[in-house]
């Protein structure tokens, strides 16, 4: 397991390319990217077909609160969207509900010229794809999420969505990728389809309904969450939503940093 240190920290070993890193606000150093990228590296995939191996990532309060008035954005950090902009630089494609679409605004994801090398190396295009899954496809086409990405944005649904929508979505650019044979989509079955496109290296950013539907379907390998130190009090969803599981998942602790009061764990399936 990797030990209790500081995403800033003065005793931390050098960047990867033996420079001393940035200094950071509070004093210390400022873990390089590089560094970053190897603390949350995949794993290496065996010899033959690479088994896709789905990690979440999620940020939630002292009490339980993923969001405050509807977004993310203020129970997070300046150290905690640098671990985001790194698990996506990672990952092959990001799977995100529609209703998390609509409610942050996502964008496409963006080329990091840090991360050109690392990518190219490992077979992946500049960015990674976005994956929507919706059953009814009821999202605007005219966003930049659907009209200008680096690449095209995927669709995940189920074969008995609307044909009106999903010639729309495909007019838009998307590509939609039929994961469910009903309205909604299957879990295991998107995994599945996902690694079938070449993506293998996946990552969610939930949002609560999505989540719980991967946990509830036992296809989550890996759960990356940071502990905001705030507490919010309200009615706010927790990082899982929908039916509870028979017999609670057990995951097992890999790693855990710190950084002025925030942590950022870590926990993978045994």
């Amino acid at each position: 397991m990797r030990r209790l240190f500081p995403v800033t920290d003065e005793t931390a070993a050098p960047a990867a390319d033996g420079s001393p890193g940035a200094a950071a606000p509070g004093g210390g150093r400022e873990w390089s990217l590089a560094e970053l990228a190897a603390a949350y590296a995949y794993p290496v995939p065996e010899p033959g077909a690479p088994r896709p191996w789905l990690r979440a990532n999620m940020v939630s309060s002292l009490d339980g609160a993923a969001q405050h008035d509807g977004h993310s954005q203020p129970i997070s950090s300046a150290a905690d969207m640098r671990i985001f902009g790194t698990l996506r630089a990672l990952a092959d494609v990001v799977v995100v509900g529609a209703e998390t679409v609509r409610q942050e605004g996502y964008r496409p994801a963006k080329a990091r010229a840090e991360f050109a090398g690392a990518r190219k190396a490992a077979g992946q295009g500049p960015a990674p794809a976005i994956a929507v899954v919706t059953a009814g496809l009821e999202l605007d086409f005219s966003l930049p999420l659907f009209t200008s990405p680096l690449v095209p944005t995927l669709i995940l649904t189920g074969a008995a969505a609307a044909p009106e929508r999903i010639a729309a979505a495909e007019k838009a650019g998307a590509r939609v990728v039929i994961a469910g044979e009903g309205m909604g989509v299957e879990p295991a079955r998107a995994v599945a389809a996902l690694a079938g496109l070449g993506h293998t290296r996946l990552l969610t950013e939930g949002g609560p309904r999505l989540l719980g539907q991967l946990i509830a379907a036992e296809v989550l390998d890996e759960l990356c969450l940071t502990v905001s130190p705030t507490l919010t009090a309200g009615n706010a969803q927790r990082i899982a939503g929908g039916p509870s599981v028979a017999v609670p998942h057990r995951f097992e602790l890999a790693s855990l940093l710190e950084e002025d009061g925030f942590l950022f764990s870590r926990y993978r399936r045994p």
